[in-house]
């Protein structure tokens, strides 16, 4: 810290006006706390929409696709094709489709955390040994028994290494969602700032915005290790 304060504000050998002090930086998160703290919530009810909805609706077509081979059979191609695209290369359909920028960010964010979330939990259930599903059914169990008590349980592991990467494209996705016309998020935030060339706000933006990405990846972590402490030491990151 002190190196860059010197070849920034003691001897101008880095631009001054795109290399501010950290002190300029750290002052900016003080001054403008309460309005970083308004846009900070913001992009989280837009980042918490778009990944609710998007994990709810991966786990749901995983498990279809997962279980079920008629529905694979018509299911499996379209998410091959529409998943790898980008989400922001729908942009432009979106701002024709939806009524509010709000609901189109949602969708982006939703799709970018589907595609990731769909392929893992139905390659973990394609995954599972049958004998897994040969004991239960010696034992008694239906067909839904063995997919809620065995296949979905086994299959979790897989499930969370697709939520967690769903969940590092959906704070890409989030940044660009709030360039469509929001009218404040920190994604915003740094954009106006950029045009404002106030350069020690977009680094304090940076800043709040590494600090919430980590705290919630760490959030993830949490509730995983809380719903498979039973599987302990099976994911690794």
């Amino acid at each position: 810290m002190n190196i860059f304060n010197l070849v920034s504000k003691k001897y101008a050998l880095l631009p001054v006006i795109f290399f501010p002090s950290i002190d300029r930086v750290f002052s900016v998160i003080v001054e403008d706390s309460a309005f970083l703290a308004t846009c900070v919530f913001s992009s989280a009810k837009l980042l918490f929409a778009g990944f609710a909805i998007g994990v709810i609706a991966g786990v749901i077509t995983g498990i279809a696709v997962g279980f079920n081979k008629v529905i694979s059979y018509w299911i499996n191609p379209l998410v091959r094709a529409i998943g790898p695209m980008p989400p922001t290369a729908w942009i432009p359909i979106v701002l024709v489709v939806f009524p509010t920028t709000f609901a189109g960010s949602v969708f982006l964010i939703a799709l970018s955390v589907w595609f990731p979330t769909t392929i893992m939990t139905a390659g973990g259930i394609q995954n599972i040994p049958n004998a897994y599903f040969e004991v239960a059914s010696t034992l008694g169990a239906g067909r839904y028994y063995q997919i809620l008590k065995v296949g979905i349980p086994a299959a979790m592991p897989q499930m969370f290494l697709g939520i967690f990467n769903g969940a590092g494209i959906s704070f890409v996705t989030l940044m660009t969602a709030e360039l469509l016309g929001v009218k404040n998020g920190i994604g915003w935030y740094i954009n106006w700032q950029k045009d404002m060339m106030a350069y020690a706000n977009v680094y304090a933006g940076l800043i709040i915005i590494a600090v919430s990405f980590y705290l919630l990846v760490m959030l993830l972590f949490k509730v995983r290790d809380r719903i498979l402490v039973w599987q302990k030491g099976v994911i690794k990151w």
